[in-house]
């Protein structure tokens, strides 16, 4: 007995991260076509079993889901644009990293055009496509999502956020962020144990140890945020600030630019000149919201 059918997907944008989209479909037997704006990044997935078509608009009207992965946003629309006669009954998965108001304008512009669209964010890097720990994160047409969800699981993990469709972004940024401060304190923690004639390699381990202990404290500080409680437990922001001032003066004596830590210590002083001087770290998340496009977390 033959198993159900594959319906056909495509795949715009043949990037690293696009190829390897496109190689975890054919691998789980999804009939695949694919299209880049240059050549040349085709002949391996070809071989494997893709359709390369000539054009954007080939490739769109050969897929019933869409799956983009282009270089931002500008060239998503662009790129669209041109087969937009041919947009409509096709679902779009695109998972190009952009920001949610663009995630949301996208949306807006293919329903015009009778397509379902469907916003993602990749939490992996090219290698971990199709392997375990590989997360993508959706939001959106939830029955597009839902009628795909199976062929997106080829990608990993596919975690669904909500309807909004500009959620799967600012989770995507916000974890981002998240990982980019984790990185630029360690690669300053390196710069100042460098200068102190510490091998990286050594330290390394020490770093290790003290971020994953530290990362216990993360769901306590979540709920300090949401309830608006912010004790400082024994180190309190003011304490906080005095001594955040050593770790500036130690980087003047090493020689190490205190750049990545500075508005550390800038925002420590704004928060007990405004008197959450005896409060903990949560309060900060207050004091970082300037406004903008605001969606409060449902209550």
């Amino acid at each position: 007995m033959s198993g159900p059918r594959r319906r056909r997907v495509t795949v715009l944008g043949l990037g690293a991260m696009g190829r390897a989209l496109a190689s975890a479909l054919l691998a789980a037997g999804h009939p695949t076509t694919v299209w880049n704006r240059t050549p040349g990044r085709s002949a391996a997935l070809a071989e494997a079993g893709a359709e390369v078509a000539g054009s954007v608009a080939e490739a769109v009207a050969a897929g019933e889901l869409l799956v983009v992965c282009l270089l931002d946003d500008d060239v998503t629309r662009r790129v669209l644009d041109r087969a937009a006669p041919v947009l409509a009954g096709r679902t779009v998965v695109n998972l190009t990293n952009g920001t949610p108001e663009r995630a949301r304008r996208l949306a807006e512009w293919l329903t015009e055009r009778g397509a379902r669209h469907v916003g993602g964010g990749i939490m992996a890097v090219p290698s971990m496509i199709g392997q375990p720990g590989s997360l993508v994160l959706y939001s959106g047409a939830r029955d597009a999502f839902l009628d795909w969800r199976d062929t997106l699981a080829a990608f990993g993990e596919a975690r669904w956020l909500g309807t909004d469709p500009g959620r799967a972004a600012v989770h995507d940024l916000a974890l981002l962020a998240a990982m980019y401060g984790m990185f630029g304190g360690f690669l300053h923690a390196t710069a100042m144990i460098r200068a102190a004639g510490v091998p990286a390699g050594e330290f390394a381990p020490m770093v290790t140890g003290w971020l994953t202990a530290m990362l216990g404290a993360l769901p306590a500080m979540a709920a300090a945020v949401d309830s608006d409680t912010h004790d400082a437990d024994g180190s309190s922001l003011r304490m906080q600030a005095a001594s955040f001032g050593n770790l500036l003066a130690a980087c003047r004596d090493l020689g190490v630019d205190a750049g990545l830590v500075r508005p550390v210590r800038d925002l420590l002083d704004e928060a007990v000149a405004r008197g959450h001087g005896e409060e903990g770290l949560s309060v900060l998340v207050g004091l970082l919201h300037t406004g903008g496009t605001h969606r409060p977390a449902p209550g």
